[in-house]
């Protein structure tokens, strides 16, 4: 049986319409092992300690920038007498996105195995990094107009810029990966057929999608494509697309003035009943009693 640590399922905005949250840390005791279903990236600003993803052990110094992928098992440890002090930044798959078919930023997904989560920037490229960053952290603690579109452009640049440092350092031979230990063979293959099955579940979980669908347009079997999701995500593939439909409802629910019937729709349930049961199942209250108890409470993006 596949042991997996504590499953965080929230952060600051999750639901809202922006699901989007920055925030700076000091950590004297490293932060215990864990994994979420979103999307995560630190930067360390001061102090020095390390972090495991997958098993998989890097260096955390100034400079370090590291991504972290949904389900990702992760842990950090602060270097004695240190204190490290860093950025996190946990957001939504869904903000990488485009509408159509613009495959956006897919490769951050598609070339994890293949490429490291992290890299260590130095010099005057790390000047820029923790610049950038630090202007990030600004305009999201403020209110100016369209503060959610920079926000957005500014976090794509961060991960383009990311992705650049890596391939790089890759091509040329310099992955900068000696201070990790390597995961199997197997493992890769695994998480490298696995991430562009997720993402596609990601960006179609509001259509009619099923196991089937996903064994043909993937050449694999329905059994297999079960088998590698509950791996990765430690839920079955219903539960999966039912948990991306429903925080999808519940950010409609709070930011929109949608009809219950209308969101049930628009998330992928074919009909309000079905969407009700489920819901409440999930959230221990219907659709309808959840909008008015979230409207109870401040749910403007805040920092």
């Amino acid at each position: 049986m596949t042991y997996f640590p504590d499953y965080l399922k929230t952060y600051p905005n999750m639901h809202s319409s922006f699901p989007f949250h920055l925030s700076r840390n000091t950590l004297a005791h490293g932060f215990r092992a864990h994994r979420h279903d979103f999307l995560e990236f630190s930067y360390v600003v001061e102090g020095r300690g390390a972090e495991t993803i997958n098993d998989v052990k890097h260096v955390m110094a100034p400079g370090t920038f590291t991504f972290v992928l949904p389900y990702q098992v992760h842990e950090i440890f602060t270097d004695p007498g240190q204190k490290l002090v860093l950025f996190n930044c946990m957001f939504s798959m869904d903000l990488l996105m485009e509408p159509g078919n613009d495959q956006g930023l897919s490769d951050l997904f598609n070339d994890a195995n293949d490429l490291p989560a992290y890299v260590q920037f130095e010099g005057a490229e790390q000047q820029q990094i923790a610049a950038l960053i630090e202007d990030m952290f600004r305009e999201y603690r403020g209110d100016e107009r369209y503060r959610q579109t920079l926000l957005k452009a500014k976090l794509k640049e961060l991960l383009i810029r990311f992705d650049r440092h890596r391939f790089d350092r890759r091509q040329f031979g310099h992955a900068g990966q000696s201070d990790a230990v390597m995961i199997s063979k197997s493992s890769s293959r695994s998480s490298h057929a696995v991430w562009p099955i997720i993402h596609y579940i990601h960006r179609n979980y509001q259509e009619d999608l099923a196991l089937s669908d996903l064994a043909s347009r993937f050449t694999m079997s329905v059994s297999r494509i079960s088998e590698v999701i509950k791996q990765t995500t430690g839920q079955t593939f219903v539960h999966f697309l039912h948990d991306l439909r429903l925080r999808h409802a519940c950010s409609l629910l709070v930011s929109t003035d949608m009809s219950v019937t209308e969101i049930a729709l628009e998330v992928g349930y074919g009909s309000y009943k079905t969407f009700s049961r489920i819901f409440r199942e999930s959230k221990g209250i219907v659709p309808k009693e959840y909008r008015k108890v979230e409207h109870g409470r401040d749910v403007t993006l805040q920092p």
